[in-house]
């Protein structure tokens, strides 16, 4: 049973929740409704009854068929009441407990007689509950009260009829879209909440029809909304048909942007905000656009209402990531707020003011920043501390200030991700701002010194490694770093030798010191970090000079490591002892996905290419081993790289074919991966006739026909082709499935002997220049960038011509590559006019290749790109060139 509502004691916890349902049971409850049934209804117990079940029922109970049908012929016979309130009920739990459609004939009856009833309240709840629980048969019966409903004069009946057209649009939209006049009707109704149903049902039955759509905006952005609600929905409405019109028209002479501007004069503040917040998201605004939406968000920061500063100054917070001096004259209003009680507000207040500041005002918003920082919680912190990165890379020059400030909070209290924040913000820093560098490593030798936090700690040390050799002075962090070797954890004790090692074989007046510390290392209780001593000390040699070892070993052990962990583990395990050693560089360097699409058809078992014991395997040395079991494929050399599988067929054709291409030096060998979807059939001697008449390069040496293709069980069938030779070339082949067809008995499952030959069409096939480039990432791109050296670089502009977006044309030059993107730098921030994406692989013959590409916006849609390449090789860096020239 429930406890008692009663009145909270003065003594209670204040913060403490009390609830009237707490401690109730299913069983309890079902017991209790027992009182449905009794011949005088209290229609007080019965509503609080049926309140109980509510609560059980979104609370995640469950009812059991049996007891959930008991429950709605309890209630039904609640019709009979009077009561108002108890009726509400009724119409509640019926909706919640979805009867089955042989249920649903019980109350049919009582609601349609509800739905026609002179009583309004009966009326909307009637029509409300029969949507929900109806299906299309009964639909079509009550179709015409419906009709009637929408245009009610009532707004509440209105309402209610418009909202069930809402949700009945996803199961019944054929039905729906017949009430089109009268919603159409229902648009121009006074009632503020009749319009704005109507508005959006309206909208969703044309909103497949991008004319329609744009017919509807032009017509009702003549002044004939009156509600609020509805105005922000003809707001947003209208971005949309501005964004698909974009691609037409210039910025400055956009269709609707008048009726956006004019917006922003409405008495409704909600409105003002909307157009506003429309416009600051426009795709390429300008500054003339953006003046006036501007000018009312500066009004809202002074605003004596909450809700309106934090609405305006979030608004300003992503203007000012694109537009910042469009911000800047707000800045006077943004400073007041950063003492504002929500300290939402007064975050993304100080953040703007971060982004839109000048240099001269770094310092008066530290100083307001240190006393601010203290107040706020640690997810308000981290987005303050990405502020300053950012105006330090802006202003580095306050390289100081802004790192003293960093390294400070560094020591404060707080959690993982808010220190992680801070220290991935210095490292940023030191990587980009030279002068920061030794300061900045410092500030981070200090944290370790008393970080609680393991990665943390392992991270700060592995970049020590990689840039504490490069700076004037590495000896001063030594002892930094062979202090974590005592006082840690074995996994940081770990990390700190390996660190030490990376000094000592960076730094050659430190070798001597560095052996004599990693000599002591060997004697510690943990396993890994004997190990890892042990093995840099042979590495760098018993008298603390570097011993001429393999230069593959040191890079191993010393360099960036770009071979995919999955890959290095698999070639591990599938390593035999012996005496060949483990060769890394037989390592492949790109992870594979499963080389067969999945075709798997609605309610079917998965057949052909999507059956997985059948098909070939799946990683780049289970392709070799597959081709070099092919006697003809054996003398072809080292795989270089396997494509992704490109599907020849379309999807539920009776024969599925895709292809994978396999690159070699001298030679590729497409893979045709076949499967045969038709049961009554056999297919035998399969071979694809290539043409490559459009491919003069190359020349056909060899194929492999397939002997047998039963139904649902794939296979290969095999055509290699001789290119010349470490060249990208590229062409296109023409394909037919050439076969001998036997019908198959379906009773015996037995092939006639006789078979007819035929022929199936495929899709053409491509081989590009991306075919011949790895995607390998690197983990610092910076550092491998200024490793590979400038001798090798090619740089050039080109014009990209008019492209959608800055984003389309970024991915467009990535696919053309087919190169790794790194450091996230593929995602372009919404409407930036510039950005920089690095890119990196590996180019057949295993030249390790860099790319940076910095695109900018020439004009409203010409997109201009800078192209930088960095390889082991020229003629390398001028084949980048050449692709990005002829793509």
């Amino acid at each position: 049973m429930a406890q008692p509502l009663v009145k909270k004691d003065d003594d209670r916890d204040d913060e403490a929740e009390y609830s009237p349902f707490l401690g109730i049971e299913k069983g309890a409850v079902l017991q209790e409704a027992r009182v449905f049934n009794d011949p005088q209804l209290d229609a007080r117990r019965c509503s609080q009854v049926i309140t109980k079940l509510l609560y059980l029922l979104n609370q995640g109970d469950t009812f059991t068929k049996i007891e959930a049908t008991e429950v709605f012929f309890a209630v039904t016979k609640l019709f009979q009441s009077r009561d108002l309130g108890l009726r509400r009920m009724v119409y509640l739990i019926i909706k919640e407990l979805s009867p089955s459609s042989d249920e649903v004939i019980i109350v049919t009856s009582s609601l349609m007689k509800d739905m026609n009833s002179k009583t309004d309240m009966y009326r909307a709840n009637a029509i409300r509950v029969l949507c929900r629980i109806t299906d299309g048969t009964l639909l079509t019966q009550i179709e015409r009260y419906l009709k009637q409903a929408i245009v009610d004069k009532n707004p509440v009946v209105a309402s209610a009829a418009l909202v069930s057209g809402i949700h009945l649009l996803q199961t019944n939209p054929e039905i729906v879209k017949r009430w089109s006049n009268e919603v159409q009707e229902a648009v121009q109704s006074r009632a503020p909440l009749v319009q704005f149903h109507a508005l959006a049902l309206l909208h969703q039955i044309r909103q497949n029809d991008r004319l329609a759509v744009s017919k509807l905006v032009t017509s009702l952005t003549r002044g004939t909304v009156r509600s609020p609600l509805a105005q922000c929905l003809l707001i947003r409405y209208t971005s949309q048909v501005i964004r698909e019109s974009g691609n037409n028209t210039q910025p400055g002479d956009r269709p609707f942007y008048d009726y956006l501007e004019s917006c922003l004069r409405h008495k409704s503040e909600m409105v003002i905000f909307e157009a506003a917040r429309a416009i600051t998201e426009l795709n390429g605004v300008t500054s003339r656009e953006l003046t006036p939406a501007i000018t009312v968000l500066q009004l809202f920061l002074s605003s004596s209402k909450p809700v309106l500063r934090f609405a305006a100054v979030r608004t300003l917070n992503k203007v000012a990531m694109t537009h910042p001096m469009a911000v800047t004259n707000c800045n006077i209003d943004m400073e007041s707020l950063i003492s504002d009680q929500n300290r939402s507000i007064a975050t993304l207040a100080i953040t703007t003011l971060l982004k839109t500041g000048n240099e001269s005002s770094v310092d008066r918003l530290m100083k307001q920043i240190t006393n601010f920082m203290s107040d706020i919680a640690d997810e308000f912190k981290i987005v303050v501390v990405e502020a300053i990165r950012s105006l330090c890379l802006k202003f580095p020059l306050k390289y100081r200030s802004l790192m003293n400030f960093l390294s400070n909070i560094l020591r404060e209290e707080g959690g993982f991700d808010y220190k992680k924040a801070i220290v991935d913000s210095i490292v940023i820093l030191i990587r980009d701002i030279p002068d920061a560098k030794e300061s900045g490593l410092l500030h981070l030798c200090e944290f370790i010194e008393d970080c609680e936090f393991t990665y943390l700690s392992t991270q700060i040390l592995h970049f020590l490694g990689v840039e504490g050799p490069k700076t004037s002075d590495p000896s001063k962090y030594i002892h930094y770093i062979y202090n974590r070797v005592h006082l840690e954890n074995a996994t940081v004790r770990a990390s700190a030798v390996s660190t030490l090692a990376k000094f000592g074989a960076a730094v050659d007046e430190l070798k001597p010191r560095i052996f004599v510390l990693l000599r002591r290392c060997v004697f510690d209780s943990d396993d890994e970090v004997r190990d890892r001593a042990t093995l840099y000390l042979n590495t760098l040699g018993g008298d603390g000079s570097v011993v001429e070892t393999d230069k593959d070993v040191k890079d191993f052990l010393f360099g960036s490591f770009d071979i995919p962990l999955v890959n290095f583990e698999t070639s591990l395990k599938n390593y035999e002892p012996s005496e060949e050693p483990f060769d890394i560089n037989s390592v492949p360097k790109e992870v594979k996905s499963a080389p067969l699409a999945e075709k798997k058809a609605a309610g079917k078992k998965p057949t052909g290419l999507g059956a997985p014991p059948s098909g070939p395997p799946s990683t780049a040395d289970a392709y070799e081993r597959m081709l070099l079991s092919i006697p003809e494929f054996a003398n072809f050399g080292k795989l270089f790289k396997s494509s992704a599988p490109v599907e020849l067929t379309e999807a539920e054709t009776e024969y599925a074919v895709n292809v994978v291409k396999h690159i070699f030096d001298r030679h590729i060998v497409f893979q045709y991966n076949c499967t045969n979807t038709i049961p009554e059939q056999l297919l035998e001697d399969v071979i694809v006739i290539v043409d490559a008449s459009e491919a003069e390069e190359f020349s056909e040496v060899f194929s492999k026909p397939l002997r047998s293709l039963p139904y649902d069980s794939p296979g290969q069938t095999f055509v290699a082709f001789e290119k010349p030779e470490g060249l990208p070339t590229v062409g296109k082949f023409s394909n037919i499935l050439k076969f001998f067809v036997k019908e198959v008995d379906p009773s015996t499952g037995e092939a006639e002997e006789d078979g007819v030959e035929d022929e199936y069409q495929l899709e053409e096939l491509d081989v590009v220049a991306a075919d011949y480039i790895l995607k390998v990432g690197v983990s610092n791109f910076r550092n491998a960038w200024e490793s590979m050296g400038a001798d090798c670089e090619r740089v050039d502009e080109y014009g990209l011509g008019p492209r959608e977006s800055l984003a389309e044309a970024v991915n467009t030059v990535i696919n053309l590559l087919g190169m790794q993107p790194c450091e996230g730098t593929e995602v372009v921030p919404p409407n930036s006019r510039s950005h920089t994406c690095l890119l990196s692989g590996v180019y057949i013959g295993n030249i390790k290749v860099l790319v940076r590409l910095s695109f900018g916006l020439d004009g409203p849609k010409d997109v201009a790109m800078k192209l930088a390449v960095r390889s082991e090789d020229e003629a390398v860096s001028d084949a980048i060139h050449e692709i990005v020239a002829s793509g």
